[in-house]
């Protein structure tokens, strides 16, 4: 796939997904800002949007504020907890949501997330005329949004860059 300068780019970042597979395939944390300059690539940033999951840790609010330092909208959802103690913390329809809602304003979508729930917004968003590119840990990526991306970034063949050693 070319990528020229010209283009514009949005990113929708998956944090809990991306958090999960660094944390389990690594034990590490993911580098977001270095997701971010990868995923630009030196084209044109219209936006970039983290979805996070709200938990009540005093160590989250400052993750939140650097993503927020590192050119990130922040957008935050409470986690659900159920009568039965079942928990559930998902953006899949809040991301598919924006991609479509802001792809008139892009020619490049950027998924940074394994989940092959994003397969149905990835064919409707080539249909519309995008490009859509998927970053995820390959090891934790669903093989369907793999080769339904125009491009895929593995980003477990760059540890060095897209890892953080936990404290």
């Amino acid at each position: 796939m070319t990528r020229h300068p010209e283009q514009r780019v949005g990113i929708f970042v998956d944090v809990q997904n991306m958090y999960h597979s660094a944390k389990n395939l690594y034990n590490c944390r993911v580098n977001f800002k270095n997701i971010l300059e990868e995923a630009v690539a030196e084209r044109k940033l219209v936006l970039a949007i983290a979805y996070v999951i709200k938990s009540q840790s005093k160590e989250e609010l400052s993750f939140f504020d650097a993503l927020d330092k590192q050119g990130f909208k922040v957008k935050m959802k409470g986690l659900q907890i159920f009568p039965g103690g079942a928990k559930k913390a998902d953006w899949d329809v809040g991301i598919a949501m924006d991609a479509i809602k802001h792809s008139s304003k892009t020619d490049v979508t950027v998924i940074v997330s394994g989940d092959g729930d994003f397969v149905p917004l990835i064919e409707y968003l080539q249909m519309l005329g995008q490009e859509v590119e998927v970053m995820a840990f390959g090891e934790s990526t669903s093989h369907l949004i793999i080769e339904r991306a125009d491009d895929f970034t593995d980003l477990s063949k760059n540890k060095r860059k897209f890892l953080l050693k936990t404290k």
